[in-house]
């Protein structure tokens, strides 16, 4: 795990996740946390080729998928298929403790056979973004025992890989009673809203107007900010915003570059405008957050 990547969840320029795995030479990342309001991680929109478990140990947490509401309560586990639009945050205002596993779907795919029959008939389907198990559900137990002993052999790739095939088992009979409904029906607009987040993600550093973002996804800007609040819950401004703070968190905690040169290089126009969007976010200035780093 790369220390200067805690906490963050940091994209690729097509706005997928760079999953800071536990080993770079085996795909899982595997922790026993918490969220709170405003923690780097809480609300940020990604996707991954990953699946993402996560079970719920205290409190509440509101989880979306490609623009779904989902309240998790203690005992849910959710499961989100590769390549869904997900994010979570608090609940009014309280903190949360859960454990979350991102887990590359290879680790399954021991051959082709598998992989064809198993895995991609689960992860290439369009109609099962994600799993939700909660009380009223016969494989909820089950799938919570086996997520809770994920973190004690995270640094076991065998004991890993083990549990995880015993939790896709179970994802797999969920799967065989799913079918495509109102719930769980994939959106035709995913790849317009997801073309715009790749726009946004190369060209932060600059100028951008709320028509190039809607160009970018080939949609009105009516149906561009209807899809943002849709998929991630704020405004496309807001999320170009949310980014270069995040971006400005990246920096403050990976180099000792000067306020002027961070705000240079990610899209601010100076020192005072990044000061006061990046407090919306996080609560504190950049010196605060880099000083509690430190």
């Amino acid at each position: 795990m790369k220390r200067e990547m805690m906490g963050l969840i940091v994209k690729r320029d097509d706005g997928s996740e760079i999953v800071n795995y536990d080993d770079p030479n085996f795909p899982s990342y595997i922790y026993d946390g918490w969220i709170v309001p405003k923690a780097t991680w809480e609300g940020v929109p990604h996707y991954h080729e990953d699946i993402e478990i996560m079970t719920v140990k205290e409190g509440q947490v509101m989880y979306y998928v490609n623009g779904r509401e989902l309240l998790l309560n203690p005992g849910d586990t959710i499961v989100v298929n590769s390549n869904q639009i997900h994010y979570n945050t608090t609940v009014n205002g309280g903190t949360a403790k859960y454990v979350i596993c991102v887990l590359h779907p290879n680790i399954l795919a021991g051959s082709v056979a598998v992989d064809m029959q198993a895995i991609k008939p689960i992860t290439e389907n369009p109609d099962l973004p994600y799993f939700r198990f909660r009380y009223i559900n016969e494989y909820t137990k089950d799938i919570e025992k086996l997520v809770l002993s994920l973190p004690d052999i995270r640094h076991d790739a065998f004991a890993v890989t083990l549990k995880f095939y015993q939790i896709w088992e179970i994802v797999r009979k969920q799967a065989s009673a799913y079918g495509a409904t109102e719930e769980n029906v994939s959106d035709p607009r995913m790849q317009s809203f997801k073309a715009m987040l790749h726009f946004i993600a190369n060209n932060y550093r600059g100028q951008i107007t709320l028509g190039d973002i809607a160009a970018n996804g080939n949609v009105s800007k009516s149906l561009c900010n209807t899809l943002f609040h849709q998929y991630v819950g704020e405004s496309p401004i807001g999320y170009l915003m949310h980014l270069r703070s995040r971006k400005v968190a990246e920096l403050l905690r990976a180099s000792k570059m000067p306020m002027s040169e961070i705000a240079a290089q990610t899209g601010f126009g100076g020192v005072s405008y990044m000061s006061e969007t990046f407090k919306k976010f996080f609560e504190k200035s950049p010196r605060e957050y880099r000083k509690q780093w430190e």
